[in-house]
């Protein structure tokens, strides 16, 4: 039987939330009751069981449009709704307001994106709009084909953030203790404009220099070395840390059956990410000993390679 009943009016109104944005070819996710942050449990919490058997699923590969899978998850309580903004082909400008602790009279999201907008001399775009719980704005936009844009924050003007691949909004229809976001403008969402899109477009990354003997290595476990070394070296902001993360978890495995050791696994993942640098080196070491020390403890061991 269903137990769509039980809901009440909140829980109904945030199902067809849910339902209306996966109409429109949003993927969406469950958010906690009242809250901003994913419903479920977060990547370091993960159990490695279920569906995430095979690696912890973050929002945004959960996110879907299947109006039944978001019935069935929408009718246990009533999560806000957040949009996975990368594979729905959005770009959200996030248009913030000040906080209680800045200076009286710092200008807002709003007015820094009219202030960018004269300087770049065009008009504020004319899209789907979200006012947000705190009184910012939400632009929506679509990306341009064959483009993967992350999410950025204060490349574009200070106050404002974007919401791309790695990214998520809140959708409307939510409520948290701040407010509701409600829609302003219900058109669906233009084209990112170029002169944005030129303003967002990440600088061309160096070509990463693998070592020979990576090259050189045969077999399985040097194809996968390979495959995971080139997505930490060719991956975008936003989406680093989690990359890295994914990939010594990956390799952990090959080290936990004795088909790598850890000391080459450590040295190549390392040097992939010293050439997509954003955070200290001291920083991504730690997440890939971390990545592994988790990956070694949940897999089983087989023949040892000498380290």
């Amino acid at each position: 039987m269903s137990r769509l009943p039980t809901l009440g009016l909140p829980g109904l109104e945030l199902l067809a939330s849910a339902v209306e944005a996966g109409g429109r070819g949003w993927r969406v996710f469950p958010l906690r009751p009242g809250d901003k942050r994913p419903a479920g449990h977060a990547e370091k919490y993960c159990p490695g069981t279920g569906r995430c058997a095979d690696g912890h699923k973050t929002p945004e590969q959960r996110a879907t449009t299947d109006v039944d899978l978001i019935t069935a998850a929408w009718a246990h309580h009533p999560y806000n709704v957040g949009i996975a903004t990368g594979p729905s082909g959005l770009l959200v400008v996030d248009l913030d307001m000040p906080k209680a602790q800045e200076p009286k009279g710092t200008p807002d999201g709003v007015s820094n994106f009219q202030a960018l907008c004269e300087r770049a001399g065009q008009p504020v775009p004319d899209t789907y709009r979200v006012r947000t719980a705190r009184g910012g704005e939400h632009l929506y936009f679509t990306q341009p084909p064959g483009d993967q844009l992350h999410s950025t924050a204060g490349k574009l003007a200070k106050k404002i953030d974007t919401r791309g691949w790695g990214g998520y909004v809140v959708a409307a229809g939510s409520t948290t203790p701040d407010g509701p976001y409600t829609v302003l403008d219900p058109r669906n969402p233009v084209p990112l404009p170029d002169w944005l899109h030129d303003a967002l477009k990440p600088p061309k990354r160096p070509e990463y220099a693998m070592a020979n003997s990576l090259k050189s290595r045969s077999g399985y476990s040097g194809a996968a070395l390979r495959a995971e070394v080139h997505n930490v070296a060719t991956a975008a902001d936003g989406t680093r840390n989690a990359t890295l993360l994914r990939a010594a978890r990956a390799l952990g495995r090959l080290v936990a059956s004795g088909d790598l050791t850890r000391a080459e696994v450590e040295q190549a993942l390392s040097r992939a990410a010293a050439g997509n640098a954003t955070q200290s080196q001291r920083y991504y070491d730690d997440v890939i000993t971390r990545g592994l020390d988790w990956s070694i403890a949940h897999n089983p061991t087989g023949r040892r390679v000498p380290a």
